[in-house]
């Protein structure tokens, strides 16, 4: 008789929970029954605390459809499940887990009448959430030809944002857009149109994934009993970005058996632009009567002399979980890691030349480029530093949005100055035309056409043609910003012409991060500040593709590059060396943040983020000075100032001679007998204090 091997009918249960974990760890395992706060702080093991949890959980009976696990990424809540299957050597059929959008979506399919739509709902997504809105815009007979009126995507976010915070219209108006505050009432009738025609079209947009499941909890009892009841375990993972929205449901989906384990770190909320709510974690002990706090504080990442910074940055937030990270790894060498540096530069093309041959050094002593980072507060910050690596060829990948050079507002204002430089520039022109109201494409070719004989500017701006209303209101916009770039001389003064026209309403009409936009083009002056010629200056900017596509470095390896992101895009994230630039005062922490209630706590909150992304090395930079014709002087972040002095190296920076001819000496025969060195092209260091 031959056999046939069937797989395992039950679970393997030979884990050895007290070897595989540390003792914080362990003790979340094995006694995460009942309301738990687990405060895990950054590198502590987060993520295998919850999956060797979810693997106890099973291995002492619990059926996997009893298991709810609940994170912000599908990615996560996969991740977690292989290691469980991979830890039990079992597939876990029945599990309930993924994003909160994902698990509402599974259970208003099941309850979808209650809620006013079918089991065969659609999901808008972020493009046609778009498209709707600009047809209730219209349906709305809102007249949007008097002023910039917000574009689709702006009063898109304004809308999310206002159900996700749970504030109105008004409220979200006067925190984040005031210069739009004369049309709440047309906006909030676009709203309430909005939400009608999703209900008339069985649809509904991530954001109402959220609230139909919170308002089916709380409007029926039955069903919140029958779904509380099924989960007799609730686990959240990144508990401190939940906004007030996913907490409610939380607690409504754990009120049965209450054993909730909620994993987080207050210390890492970031995301209160998102509407994510900082006091949902501070607050879940008294939400949750009884509730048991674990701290996980033993961090697997990174050096004890990091980590002296790390907890010296956040001690000085009044809201908080007090706790202190301490390093679970080895030091980098038998006597110790090396203590974080600061390092004030001149200037930021100056902070750039140092990071960019710090990294060159770091490479030639044997850490990869993939291991070094370069992170900032916003986007706007790494400008200078860009233009360094592309010139010296090193490769890198920006993370968080465009590199600086390829965003559409930087080239807006290129367009501008590239028919300021050469009238007859058609594509320059009809990216121009195509940012201003009533002119699109076939108008633009129109005027274009109607001006392509003409030889000079001036003779462009003079023409009269026959436009429609709209179209003729749109091209006197384009015309009254180029007289206003013709009274500049530099490139500099031609940008701020552009910005100090229409096109700074246009952005803040357009998009819900005008103001990112907005610093970015301040730093475009600034980099513009450095030329007098306005082709010297189009030449250098649009030779960045030339440095990308041919100036790569030979020596580094193919595909080997730095990264470049934001703190929030690198949040999760880690590298054997870390910089941290731009941290001067008004630029970190964020002013706009600053005097938001809390700002100064979540800058101080990103900071730390930022710092415990590394793992050896970190540098920490500011430049001294702004600006060119007018130098204006840099405070260093008051986060440099809180740091005990004993915990980091100051560093000073003085530039050597770019060259120096040899000097060569001969003797009396003729022959040569000595020869002085040039010195070397690159920063000669001096440790200095501050």
């Amino acid at each position: 008789m031959k056999d046939f091997i069937l797989p395992p009918s039950t679970l393997r249960r030979n884990i050895d929970y007290q070897k595989e974990l540390n003792e914080e760890q362990l003790d979340v395992v094995l006694h995460g029954d009942g309301p738990c706060l687990v405060l895990a702080g950054a590198g502590s093991g987060k993520t295998r605390t919850i999956t060797y949890r979810v693997a106890y959980l099973l291995d002492q009976g619990v059926q996997p459809s009893e298991i709810l696990l609940l994170t912000f990424t599908n990615k996560a809540a996969k991740e977690m499940c292989a290691r469980v299957e991979t830890l039990l050597g079992s597939s876990l059929v029945g599990l309930w887990s993924g994003t909160f959008h994902s698990v509402a979506n599974r259970i208003l399919r099941a309850y979808a009448r209650e809620v006013g739509h079918t089991p065969h709902f659609t999901i808008l997504d972020q493009e046609d959430g778009k498209n709707l809105i600009h047809a209730c815009v219209n349906t709305c007979a809102v007249d949007t030809t008097a002023r910039r009126f917000p574009s689709s995507a702006m009063i898109q976010s304004i809308i999310s944002y206002r159900r996700n915070a749970a504030q109105s219209i008004r409220e979200v108006l006067e925190s984040k857009y005031n210069h739009f505050l004369d049309l709440t009432s047309v906006l909030e009738r676009v709203d309430e149109h909005y939400t009608a025609r999703k209900r008339e079209t069985d649809s509904v947009d991530f954001d109402d994934l959220l609230l139909l499941l919170r308002d089916l909890l709380f409007t029926r009892p039955d069903i919140r009993e029958r779904l509380s009841g099924r989960f007799r375990y609730v686990l959240v993972d990144e508990y401190q970005d939940t906004n007030v929205i996913q907490a409610d449901i939380v607690r409504m989906l754990a009120s049965t058996h209450k054993n909730v384990v909620v994993v987080g770190d207050d210390a890492q909320s970031i995301y209160s632009f998102r509407a994510a709510d900082i006091k949902n974690i501070l607050r879940f002990p008294e939400m949750h009567g009884e509730a048991k706090t674990f701290r996980l504080e033993a961090n697997y990442r990174s050096t004890s002399e990091i980590l002296h910074v790390a907890n010296a940055v956040i001690s000085h937030n009044q809201n908080q979980f007090k706790k202190e990270l301490r390093t679970a790894r080895e030091t980098v060498s038998a006597e110790g890691g090396e203590k974080p540096t600061i390092v004030p530069a001149a200037h930021a093309q100056q902070e750039a030349q140092y990071v960019a041959e710090q990294i060159v050094r770091l490479r030639s002593e044997g850490t990869g480029l993939r291991n070094i980072a370069v992170l900032f507060r916003a986007a706007f910050h790494s400008q200078a530093l860009e233009f360094e690596l592309m010139k010296r060829g090193i490769p890198y990948e920006y993370r968080g949005g465009m590199k600086f050079f390829e965003r559409a507002h930087i080239k807006d204002i290129v367009a501008h100055l590239r028919i300021i430089s050469n009238p007859k520039d058609e594509t320059a022109w009809m990216r121009v035309l195509g940012l201003q109201p009533g002119i699109g494409p076939m108008t633009a070719d129109k005027i274009i056409t109607g001006i392509r004989s003409l030889p000079t500017l001036k003779d462009a701006m003079g023409i009269s043609l026959a436009l429609a209303p709209r179209a003729a209101m749109g091209w006197a916009r384009a015309v009254d910003t180029f007289r206003r770039v013709l009274e500049e001389t530099e490139p500099s003064g031609m940008i701020r012409a552009v910005m100090g026209g229409s096109y700074r309403e246009y952005l803040e009409a357009e998009y819900p991060d005008a103001k990112d936009r907005l610093d970015d083009l301040e730093q475009f002056v600034l980099f513009a500040g450095g030329y007098d010629d306005l082709s010297a200056f189009l030449t250098e900017v649009s030779l960045t593709d030339a440095y990308k596509a041919d100036r790569g470095d030979p020596a580094f390896a193919e595909g080997e590059k730095i990264i470049l992101s934001t703190i929030h895009q690198a949040k999760g994230l880690e590298w054997d060396a870390v910089f941290i630039i731009n941290l001067a005062d008004g630029k970190f922490p964020n002013q706009r943040a600053v005097e938001e209630e809390q700002g100064m706590e979540e800058e101080r909150r990103l900071f730390y983020v930022a710092i415990t992304r590394a793992r050896k090395r970190l540098f920490l930079s500011y430049p001294q000075t702004t600006g060119f014709d007018t130098v204006l002087m840099n405070q260093p972040s008051p986060f440099l100032l809180e740091l005990p002095k004993n915990a980091v190296e100051y560093l000073g920076l003085r530039q050597a001679p770019a060259f120096e001819e040899p000097t060569i000496v001969f003797n009396d025969l003729g022959e040569r007998v000595s020869k002085k060195p040039s010195p070397a092209a690159s920063f000669l260091r001096e440790i200095d204090e501050l």
